[in-house]
Order: C-alpha cells, then structure tokens, then sequence
C-alpha cells in the first residue's frame, strides 16, 4: 500500500505544480495564493482532528510542523518564480533532484536496509530525470533567463530536500501525522500571511479559486506521504514522489505545447522501470 501512497502523492504534487505553472506571468500572488492554499488545508486538517480527536500536541511537533510549513512555502514560492524564467518541462525535472538530500539522510543518517535491485530502482529514477531534463545546447526554440532562473531553481531544492529530511524525522519519532499537518498548514499560514503585509499585493479572484483547489490537492498528498514514510521505505518513497515532474513534463506538452523529445520518452518509460524495481 505504501507504493501506491507513494505514487498518490507523485500526482497529486505534480498536478499542484501544474497549477503553480499555469498560473505564473499571469499577475496572481505567489503568496496570496498559497496563502489560501495552507489556509483552506489547515481547516480540512483542523476540522479531521476535532473529529477523529488529535493527540496531544507538544513544542517539537508544532516547531517541526510549522518548519516543514515554512519551508514547503517558500519550496512553491520559489518554484513558482523559476518557471517565469524558464520552461517547466526543464525546470521542474530540476527541482525533483532535491530527494538526493533525503535520501542520502534516510541512507546514512536512518540507516535503512536496501537491496541491489532497488538500488538499481533508485538511481534508473534519478537518471531519469537527468534525462527528462537535458536540453541539447543549440537548442534555440528553449529562452531561459539563466542566472536568477537556476538562483530560484536551487532556493526551491534547498527548501524542499531539508523538509524531505525533516518529515523523515517525524516519522521516526512517530509523531502523529494529523499533527504534524495542522502545524504545518497553520505555521506556513502564518508566515504566508506576514509575508502578504510586507508586500502588499492586490487580491484577486482567481487566487482563491485556484488556491483553495491547491489546498484539497495538498492534504491528500501529504496524507498520503506521510502514511508512504511511516509504513514504506523512505529511500525509495522520496525518487518515486520526485518523478511528479513526469506529471509536469506531460502536462506542459498538453496544455503549453512544449514539445516530448525522444529522450524525454526515454526519460519517463525509465522511470516506470525505477519503479518497478524498487518493487521486486
């Protein structure tokens, strides 16, 4: 069941990454948006505890959560930024790369046991996406604003690789998810929220269309991650919820005509393979 947790919450992110694409060079706050978004996901989430009755709350699990919720702030924020400088079929292939720093901490750091094969799984994932975002160097059809492009690219895997560590951590501890997920919706609420005064941006309708949809996607993927760290393997939870990218690499050729390339294809029927062979 972990596997298919896993493969979940790789849709669910990657369609909140669609959205986060469609909606950038279009005027609409970053930060209004995922303001209604951790908004919208903390009252689910608050609303699911009051009737399944929480567990105690304690000072780490609100400052991990509320970490967690910071950081996975900023991760969109930034995120969302670097597909106005760039393609999303590259960039978002790019910042799946930061499950290398989860990874490597449930390796070294967890120490979880894993076999030859999925080993193999592993790293056919992570080549993939090398592979899904390779762009030939002639390519002249591709305009990307480079410098404050692959600036935001690595803010955005920097945030998102150290809260692959932190919800290890959590896991670990055994802190209960539900929690965590309160903290972590209401925490990033509360910086989105500070943040929204600061820059002083003007509301817009569709912020709360579009971030209310964001919200629902959220909790049902981090629900599902959670659960696929608890009861599953986190070294290879991490590179399957990483090929969300396949998700915006498909979806941009759909809806933004950016062209599937024959090692793109490659890219992703390899990643399937990954897959599979952490499986066996």
């Amino acid at each position: 069941m972990w596997i298919v947790a896993a493969l979940l919450t790789m849709f669910c992110f990657g369609i909140s990454n669609m959205l986060f694409k469609i909606t950038s060079g279009k005027g609409v706050s970053k930060v209004h948006l995922q303001f209604i978004f951790y908004l919208v996901s903390f009252l689910i989430m608050l609303v699911y505890g009051v009737v399944a009755e929480f567990s105690p709350f304690n000072a780490l699990t609100i400052i991990l959560g509320a970490t967690i919720g910071i950081l996975n702030a900023n991760g969109n924020i930034q995120m969302s930024k670097a597909f106005e400088k760039g393609p999303a079929s590259i960039t978002s292939p790019l910042i799946s790369t930061n499950t290398i720093i989860p990874l490597l901490s449930a390796a070294l750091i967890f120490h979880e046991h894993i076999t030859l094969l999925q080993w193999i799984g592993i790293i056919v994932m992570l080549s993939s996406a090398a592979i899904i975002q390779y762009v030939p160097s002639n390519n002249s059809q591709i305009q990307i604003d480079y410098k404050p492009w692959l600036y935001r690219i690595l803010l955005s895997i920097a945030s998102f690789g150290i809260l692959g560590v932190l919800m290890k951590t959590s896991s670990n501890l055994h802190i209960d998810s539900v929690n965590i997920l309160v903290s972590m919706y209401g925490g990033g609420a509360v910086y989105l929220f500070i943040n929204s005064f600061i820059l002083k941006e003007k509301w817009q309708r569709t912020e709360f269309a579009i971030g209310s949809t964001i919200g629902c996607i959220s909790v049902v993927g981090y629900s599902s991650y959670f659960f696929a760290l608890k009861t599953g393997v986190a070294s290879i939870v991490f590179p399957i919820v990483s090929l969300s990218c396949l998700v915006v690499v498909l979806g941009s050729c759909l809806l933004f005509k950016e062209k599937l390339r024959n090692y793109q294809i490659i890219g992703i029927l390899t990643a399937v393979a990954g897959i599979v062979l952490t499986k066996i």
